[in-house]
This record gives structure tokens, C-alpha cells and sequence, in this order.
């Protein structure tokens, strides 16, 4: 069956406006699922942001506990040096150069 001219043209349009129409359906299903795809690594990256701050915060206590034990172990051994120091110095007066002589 033959169709008018204008009738044939106006089909040749819709026919057109439809693919249009499906085309742009598609990048809007795409753009969509590509959507979805960035907040679920944006989720996943929120995650591993609040386990990383988390591990630092651990990581920071534990460099001061630590950085206070050196400072103890510092002053004991200090003070455990000046002992020996003083309990050598009493039992050889004078000091070391003077049995040298």
C-alpha cells in the first residue's frame, strides 16, 4: 500500500523523533547506572576514610604512650647513670686518673 506523501514524511519524522527518543533514554539509563556506580564507590570510599582516620587516631595514641615510656626510660636510666656514677666515685676517690699515676 502506497501512502499519501505527507503521510509517508510525517512517518519518516515520528520514525526519527522515536529513535531520538530512544537514544536519549538510553544515555539517561546509562548516565543513571553510572550514577549508581559513583555513590557506591563514594560509599565505599566514606568507609575506608572512617577506617583510615580511625587507624591514625590508634596510630597517634599509641606514638605518645610510647613517646612518654622513652621519656621514663630516659629519666630511670638518668638517674640509675648518676647512681653508679656516685657509687664509683666513693669507693675510688679521686676518680680513675689517680690510681694511674
Amino acid at each position: 500500500m502506497t501512502l499519501p506523501p505527507r503521510l509517508d514524511a510525517a512517518m519518516k519524522r515520528l520514525e526519527a523523533a522515536l529513535s531520538h527518543l530512544e537514544a536519549a533514554g538510553e544515555r539517561r539509563i546509562a548516565a543513571e547506572g553510572t550514577r549508581g556506580n559513583l555513590e557506591e564507590e563514594l560509599m565505599v570510599m566514606q568507609d575506608d576514610r572512617a577506617r583510615l582516620a580511625a587507624e591514625l587516631d590508634g596510630a597517634l595514641a599509641r606514638a605518645r604512650t610510647l613517646s612518654l615510656a622513652n621519656s621514663e626510660v630516659r629519666e630511670r636510666l638518668e638517674q640509675a647513670s648518676d647512681a653508679l656514677r656516685a657509687i664509683v666515685g666513693e669507693t675510688h676517690p679521686g676518680g680513675p686518673s689517680e690510681g694511674s699515676n
